[in-house]
């Protein structure tokens, strides 16, 4: 540790520190505002690509090559250096935001997501631990703050930016705006930042990570296309089951037999860091059922413009940060389990506001219910990071900490797949039954008129409150699997040992 300082200081010397953590915070700006920018814009991208049926996709392809190459940068920077492997990551990253922003189908678009999630996995761990590496321990905790206010800022920022980019310009600039920035942090980076630091050897667990892919992207198309494109007892479906659950206990072989694997079986044998983990994964797919369907209800039902959309996801973005921020101070007075649990509440209030939204309560009723999906997260996330740091040993914090991180980005992964699955199945068989009443062949691809505000209009009256009708009754669905999750998430949090009060 005392070594890891020193390197700090004598690096100093050589890094003008103040010009690389603005090129930090700009990339972390970069990342942090990809999360809630896109989510807005997704109404009006489906509207001019089609392909309503592939809509998580968009969100579920970036993340889970988010998930899966966020340790294996994390490793390739300690050996090849943070300055090489941070810029591979911005440039894999820009170069997959400038191909989704002229992506002219959606197959094209989650493919090109694909690419930006493999580069956005370097931005945040390597820019966290540059600071760690110029900076002393004692000036750290000033630092944070900084690196802190980036997500705040950007979170609240996101949504309403890209109801902007959608109403006035193209949907192409909420992908496109990450290329400034991200050469502006290319070169701060490079420019300034001279590493000093030694490098240390690691083994990379890529079967691990193969094996998680491959699970994983198989439950994902089960989820999604399942009881729509393919019967569930299909040759297709039993197949890609197959090969989730043969792939998933691989997956656990090797992580038991690997010298550094991706996800450490062996801090599961902890209580605290086991629930925490398992209530990360849920409430992180409860935070993706807000933020990918909350836009298409109240662009495609409630019929409001883009910028409204955004106001309304936007107000979970501020209920986050206030509450994290609040959150780790009554850690210190109330315990970290009361805290979570206080999360657990805020949570299922706002899934509440969720499941009873209706058309005519308008956008401000929706607003309400992200707020309080926000302030549970803040009040969950933080209580979860901080529970596990403090208990365990310097030397295993790091990557019990990236349990954490990797299980919540798992979470939102499979939530989106899910919930999206429950979206298509029900928009698909209300469909079937009203176009059979109409004696109208009606498929999911019709929705894509009802997010285009000039095909809306155009829609005849019977048809527009038919897909309206549609619309609402299949993301009442998807909600009231949010409040499942979200009740699944207080249950786990139930399970917290009996916290004793943190330390200031």
């Amino acid at each position: 540790m005392e070594r890891a300082q020193q390197g700090a200081i004598n690096q100093q010397k050589a890094t003008r520190r103040g010009l690389v953590l603005g090129a930090v915070m700009l990339a972390m700006f970069m990342a942090a505002i990809e999360g809630t920018i896109v989510s807005t814009a997704m109404p009006s991208i489906v509207a001019e690509l089609g392909g309503f049926s592939l809509f998580s996709w968009v969100f579920s392809s970036f993340l889970l090559m988010q998930a899966i190459s966020v340790p294996i940068y994390g490793k390739l920077s300690d050996l090849f250096g943070r300055k090489p492997v941070f810029t591979a990551g911005v440039i894999i990253f820009l170069i997959g935001s400038l191909l989704c922003g002229m992506a002219k189908s959606m197959t094209a678009l989650i493919v090109f997501r694909l690419l930006q999630g493999l580069g956005a996995g370097a931005v945040q761990p390597i820019a966290t631990t540059i600071v760690g590496d110029i900076y002393t321990m004692e000036e750290r905790a000033k630092i944070q703050g900084y690196l802190s206010s980036v997500w705040g800022i950007s979170s609240v920022i996101g949504p309403t930016l890209g109801g902007v980019f959608v109403q006035y310009i193209n949907w192409s600039w909420v992908f496109w705006i990450n290329l400034p920035i991200g050469i502006a942090a290319i070169a701060g980076i490079h420019l300034f930042l001279h590493e000093g630091v030694e490098k240390k050897s690691h083994k990379i667990d890529y079967l691990g990570s193969a094996l998680l892919l491959i699970s994983i992207s198989s439950l994902m198309v089960v989820l999604i296309q399942g009881g729509v494109t393919w019967a569930w007892t299909s040759t297709q479906v039993l197949l890609l089951l197959l090969l989730f659950v043969v792939g998933l206990l691989l997956f656990l072989w090797q992580e038991r037999r690997a010298v550094e694997p991706l996800m450490p079986i062996g801090i599961w044998k902890n209580r605290l860091i086991a629930v925490s983990n398992l209530a990360s994964l849920t409430t992180g797919a409860v935070m993706m059922g807000v933020s990918s369907f909350l836009p298409t209800f109240v662009q495609g039902v409630m019929e409001r413009p883009p910028t409204i959309a955004g106001f309304t996801l936007g107000m979970m973005s501020v209920g986050w940060p206030l509450a994290s921020t609040v959150g780790g101070r009554l850690m210190i007075r109330l315990g970290s389990r009361s805290v979570a649990l206080a999360g657990g509440v805020a949570l299922l209030i706002g899934s509440a506001f969720f499941v009873t939204l209706q058309p005519q309560y308008g956008p401000v009723w929706a607003a309400v219910g992200s707020f309080f999906v926000g302030v549970g997260m803040g009040l969950a996330t933080t209580t979860f990071i901080v529970s596990i740091q403090s208990s365990v040993d310097w030397q295993t914090r790091g990557v019990a900490t990236a349990s954490n991180m990797f299980m919540r980005i798992l979470g939102s992964t499979v939530g989106a797949s899910l919930l999206a699955g429950i979206l298509n199945i029900r928009m698909h068989s209300y469909l079937q039954a009203q176009g059979k009443n109409l004696d109208v062949p009606l498929d999911l691809d019709v929705t894509n008129s009802l997010l285009d505000p000039a095909k809306r209009e155009a829609l005849p009256a019977e048809v527009l409150t038919l897909l309206q009708d549609g619309l609402t009754v299949s993301l009442h669905s998807v909600y009231w699997g949010v409040m499942i999750l979200t009740l699944l998430s207080f249950l786990l949090i139930l399970f917290l040992p009996k916290n004793e009060r943190q330390e200031a």
